[in-house]
């Protein structure tokens, strides 16, 4: 096993030595804190930048970061980009390999049709034009999970380029102050995957799984219009749920489908550019944001201190949280691109150019998939503010996890409450256990039907809104039993006698003279322990705003 080596990380203001693993120095290996699904042999398309400006601290000289993203999304079939072999995550290694995908003598290449209806799609919802003409090149470099020596890829004339991904950013501290920015893409192309190298650092060995070997990619290049980790984790999120939207891809980052490589640099504005680095392999939003943030952070440390940044590979350390140097790109690697000889070019139509008498499954009509794009997820979220009245922030919400907004829908179908108190619920109660438990939607406890049966309880105030969320909570632990059974077992119904709840109301005022006292000074808040004070002699029988009209009439009396 090789010797750890000692190494500087920067780490936000300060410097750490930190100790690392001699297997991470291999620029073929797993990086620390990531699995070993990344791309390989990759190089940054997005070369000329915006200049945006990033907030300088105080003290310091303004500085402007530019940042700009290539993400591999995996397309979501059947089969592979060019071979009949199926497409399975987690499946026993090399099981999945033809032929092709082991690059024996004399096999061909047959493209996959799905792949290029999902890359049409995917240009049109992020409104590329798409090129009726397209080409497939090599790309050649040389690793063991790479068995052809090459990468069919796009380089000269790829299938979609000049569109544009609009998201959305917190302008404040407050979450409705949100603003909308807009990043260029530069292209949409098609191209294979490579192997994994799977590093066995006890027995010293490199292993090698070709499942992954072929499978069909979707690279899109975002230009580098960006200044921050945050505005680039939200682009990322809002196309991972256009193309989950569209179903070109699952886009799960944690099983390697949607993959992060992001180039940045920092200037002074107004100053020629900074030298670039490029961060590979982010497999996660949130890790996407610290790391940009974090290499942001260094090179600016770098340049004030009188050093140079070097135009280099990096990998993130989600442990230290730091980036740490891979190899260095000074000198430009020759991927001497060809034209794949084996592949004719991509010809696409539309219904004008489309060939009289043409065979539909023998040619791709781009209106005839223009026709059938599904709602996108700006189009839903502002359907939500318009049909339920929700502010945008929780629209936002509903889509970003994964089966809320279908949960929510289900909600709203079979209950009478408003829709502002299912919204309540269901972002703030539902969605708060799931996260405190660490489950998906899919996995939850509680039904649909449940949560609307008792949002119609409490909506017809059969029980009180602290005696509804301790129906809630029994739900959570007791499957299989209704609202309505668990209201009845623990005699949770709303109290309806008046009479019987101003009594329960004047022994708790005898109870507490001080608190009356306190409410009678001009302390408002002192009636709200007195309410609580009642709910909880009432056992959250009661309704917390007949409590409080009682309450006032004794207290002006």
């Amino acid at each position: 096993m090789a010797a750890p080596m000692l190494r500087w990380c920067y780490l936000g203001r300060r410097w750490v030595l930190a100790c690392i693993d001699g297997g991470s120095r291999h620029g073929r290996g797993a990086a620390i804190g990531f699995t070993s699904s990344r791309k390989r042999g990759q190089s940054s398309v997005a070369q000329q930048p915006l200049i945006t400006a990033q907030k300088s601290r105080k003290g310091e000289h303004k500085w402007a970061a530019v940042v700009g993203l290539e993400i591999h999304a995996q397309i979501s079939s059947n089969s592979k980009l060019f071979s009949g072999s199926q497409v399975h995550f987690a499946a026993p290694p090399n099981s999945l390999v033809s032929f092709f995908d082991a690059s024996l003598p004399g096999t061909l290449p047959v493209l996959n049709r799905r792949c290029v209806e999902a890359a049409v799609m995917t240009g049109l919802a992020l409104s590329c034009r798409i090129n009726k003409k397209s080409l497939f090149d090599r790309k050649h470099y040389f690793y063991a999970d790479l068995p052809a020596g090459y990468q069919i890829t796009q380089q000269r004339l790829p299938i979609a380029v000049n569109g544009s991904l609009a998201y959305s950013v917190c302008a404040g501290k407050k979450p409705s102050q949100v603003i909308t920015k807009t990043v260029r893409i530069k292209q949409i192309q098609l191209e294979q995957d490579s192997g994994k190298s799977l590093h066995d650092e006890l027995r010293s060995q490199t292993l090698i799984d070709l499942n992954r070997a072929g499978v069909g990619l979707l690279e899109v290049v975002l230009e580098p219009d960006m200044s921050c980790g945050e505005e680039a984790a939200t682009a990322v999120r809002e196309l991972q749920l256009i193309l989950q939207a569209l179903g070109t891809s699952q886009a799960n980052m944690a099983e390697g489908q949607l993959r992060v490589d992001a180039n940045i640099s920092v200037h002074h504005p107004g100053e020629p550019l900074g030298v670039r680095t490029e961060v590979k392999n982010l497999n996660s939003a949130r890790f996407l944001a610290k790391a940009i943030d974090s290499e942001i952070e260094r090179q600016i440390h770098e340049l004030e201190n009188g050093r140079e940044i070097l135009n280099e590979t990096r990998s993130f350390d989600y442990k230290l949280g730091c980036t740490m140097p891979m190899r260095d790109k000074e000198g430009k690697q020759d991927y001497r691109f060809m034209p794949e000889p084996n592949l004719p070019p991509l010809l696409l139509y539309d219904t004008a150019s489309l060939p009289p008498g043409a065979d539909p499954q023998q040619v791709i009509n781009i209106d005839w998939i223009r026709e059938r794009l599904p709602e996108l997820p700006s189009e839903t979220r502002e359907k939500l503010v318009q049909q339920y009245g929700m502010l945008p922030e929780h629209s936002f919400a509903l889509l970003n996890e994964v089966g809320l907004l279908e949960f929510f829908q289900n909600v709203i179908k079979e209950t009478r409450a408003e829709p502002k108190k299912v919204t309540s619920w269901v972002l703030n109660i539902f969605l708060g256990f799931l996260k405190q438990q660490n489950l998906a939607v899919n996995e939850s406890p509680v039904t649909p039907a449940a949560l609307a049966e008792l949002l119609s309880l409490l909506d017809r105030k059969a029980i009180s809104s602290s005696a509804a969320k301790q129906v809630f909570e029994e739900l959570w632990r007791s499957k299989g039993k209704t609202p309505s059974q668990i209201v009845s077992e623990k005699r949770l119904e709303l109290m309806q006698d008046e009479e019987a709840l101003e009594r329960v109301c004047h022994a708790v005022m005898e109870e507490h003279p001080q608190v009356v006292m306190d409410v009678k000074r001009g302390n408002s808040r002192a009636i709200n322990k007195l309410i609580g004070l009642v709910l909880k002699a009432t056992l959250s029988r009661a309704d917390p705003t007949v409590i409080k009209e009682i309450l006032e009439k004794k207290l002006s009396s």
